[in-house]
C-alpha cells in the first residue's frame, strides 16, 4: 500500500521576526522599576542573556561578585558560566543588602514568607512593567534574544555566544540574534567595496 499523504507538498510559511528591546525601550524599562529586585532582575536577564527557569533557580551563593559570574543550571540539567555588568553587580547587591529574610534563593517574593519567585511571577512582573511604560511584547525571553543581538552586532564571535546562551548548535543562537540591516551594509563596504 502507497501512502497517500506522500504526494502532499509542505506549505511554506513565513518565519516570524523576533523582536529584541531597544536601547530606548530598556532605559526607560529600567527607569519605571520603583522595586530595586525588579531593576536587579532586568539587568541580570539583560546582560546574562539567562533563561527565566535559570533565573528562578538562583541562590544567593551561585552569584560570584569578585568575578561578576554566577552558575546556571540550564536546559538537560547542564551548568554553565554566565558574566554580568558591573550596573547589574551594583544594583544586585543593593538588592541583597535591603533583604531582611533568610531564603536562599535570589529573588524572592515581596509579601512573607518571602517564597522563591517562580517563572509566572517574573513574567507577570516584566509584563506589568512593560504595560507602565507602553512597551509591546515585554517578556523575560525577549532580554535573552536582545543580549544576542547585541553581542553579535558589536561583533562577539557566534561561537562564544552560543556559549553564552547555552545552546548545542549554531542554528539555535542564529535563530535568536537578529542581525542589522545597518551592519550587514558596513559588512558589505568593508569586505567586499
Amino acid at each position: 500500500m502507497k501512502s497517500p499523504v506522500r504526494r502532499i507538498r509542505k506549505i511554506k510559511t513565513t518565519i516570524p521576526v523576533n523582536e529584541t528591546y531597544s536601547d530606548d525601550e530598556m532605559e526607560r524599562l529600567r527607569d519605571s522599576c520603583t522595586e530595586i529586585r525588579d531593576l536587579a532582575m532586568i539587568d541580570l536577564l539583560s546582560s546574562t542573556g539567562m533563561r527565566v527557569g535559570e533565573l528562578v533557580l538562583l541562590n544567593r551563593e551561585d552569584i560570584d561578585f569578585n568575578e561578576r559570574e554566577c552558575i546556571v543550571l540550564g536546559k538537560g540539567d547542564k551548568e554553565r558560566i554566565v558574566y554580568f555588568d558591573a550596573r547589574t553587580k551594583l544594583h544586585l547587591q543593593e538588592y541583597l543588602n535591603s533583604r531582611k529574610d533568610d531564603n536562599p534563593a535570589l529573588f524572592v517574593g515581596f509579601r512573607a514568607p518571602h517564597e522563591r519567585l517562580e517563572i509566572g511571577g517574573v513574567e507577570v512582573r516584566i509584563r506589568k512593567l512593560g504595560r507602565n511604560i507602553g512597551v509591546k511584547k515585554c517578556h523575560p525571553h525577549k532580554f535573552r534574544r536582545t543580549m544576542a543581538t547585541v553581542a553579535i552586532d558589536k561583533g562577539m564571535p557566534i561561537e562564544q555566544v552560543l556559549k553564552l546562551l547555552g545552546h548545542e548548535k549554531i542554528d539555535t543562537t542564529l535563530h535568536y540574534a537578529m542581525v542589522k540591516q545597518s551592519n550587514v551594509k558596513n559588512a558589505h563596504r568593508k569586505y567586499i567595496g
